[in-house]
């Protein structure tokens, strides 16, 4: 494996389906790993990862997804709806030549990657997820008192205007704080950690977007939930102290996955790629290697 450091990144711009993306790159060819970010995230989020796949011989992208950082962020909640999600990465793939690819995703960008390999967009070579259930194991639990109150906060982001003031007030104070507040090991958590998160939901218009990927898809994501069984390897990691969304959300996968490896890790929170990089890297590698994709 090629050893790449940070200093091998490259900022780039990817123009794709019908918008701009803002998107770090490192490595070369056309196996592409597409890295898709969570809320409150961006591209930033993938720091740790992005020299362990190009080093591993993939052209590894993470973009800041619509409505973030300095990517297109089109007005409106239907901007927003996953069915457009799913487009743009359909769209970034073929912007950037990818004859191979991979799927590397947590949080909101996990739900979107569930359904890409579901709908099936396009072909994938691996699909690696972390910290978001299934459309279909999400829909299990809709009815179940306990998960409801953990996400508490999907509610509260359907309100009109008081979540974007809550984001933005005192100068992003509130990314700042579920961050630490959630996190295991808050030294992975720094100031410097979590400037580019903080700055990126001050600017103009983009605590409206990110909310609005909540305010588009809940609810109705579950109808993903019936679609075929995904038949792409699939990897994925879970960090058991994920406050919002409990530890059965990755139990009973056969109904939905052909090939799923299951790695969970005790005393890591949600943000488990970015608390815990070494033992996440160490994972994907092995998988990766196991699955012929390196």
């Amino acid at each position: 494996m090629v050893k790449l450091a940070m200093t091998d990144l490259r900022t780039r711009t990817i123009k794709a389906n019908g918008l701009t993306f803002t998107a770090d790159e490192m490595g070369e060819g056309d196996a592409v790993a597409l890295f898709l970010h969570g809320f409150p995230e961006s591209r930033w989020s993938w720091r740790h990862q992005l020299p362990l796949l190009a080093g591993m011989g993939w052209r590894a992208v993470a973009p800041d997804m619509r409505g973030y950082g300095q990517s297109s962020r089109p007005g409106g909640v239907e901007a927003y709806k996953v069915d457009r999600l799913v487009e743009d990465v359909a769209g970034m793939f073929d912007a950037l030549g990818a004859k191979r690819r991979l799927l590397i995703a947590h949080d909101w960008g996990a739900l979107v990657a569930w359904v890409f390999a579901i709908e099936r967009r396009l072909p994938l070579d691996g699909l690696i997820i972390m910290n978001v259930p299934h459309p279909g194991a999400l829909a299990r639990v809709r009815w179940n008192v306990r998960q409801w109150l953990r996400s508490w906060y999907i509610g509260f982001f359907q309100l009109p205007a008081i979540p974007e003031r809550a984001l933005t007030a005192g100068g992003g104070r509130m990314v700042v704080k579920a961050f630490r507040d959630s996190a295991i090991d808050k030294s992975r958590f720094t100031d410097a950690d979590l400037e580019p998160f903080r700055r990126n939901v001050l600017e103009p218009g983009a605590a409206t977007a990110m909310v609005n990927y909540y305010r588009a898809n809940f609810p109705g994501l579950g109808r993903y939930g019936k679609g075929p069984r995904i038949e792409v390897p699939t990897l994925m990691v879970w960090g058991e102290e994920d406050v919002a969304l409990g530890i059965e959300l990755t139990e009973d996968y056969e109904p939905f996955v052909a090939d799923l490896t299951l790695n969970r890790l005790p005393g890591v929170s949600h943000w488990v790629q970015q608390e815990a990089p070494e033992a996440v890297n160490a994972r994907m590698e092995a998988w990766l290697r196991a699955r012929g994709l390196a």
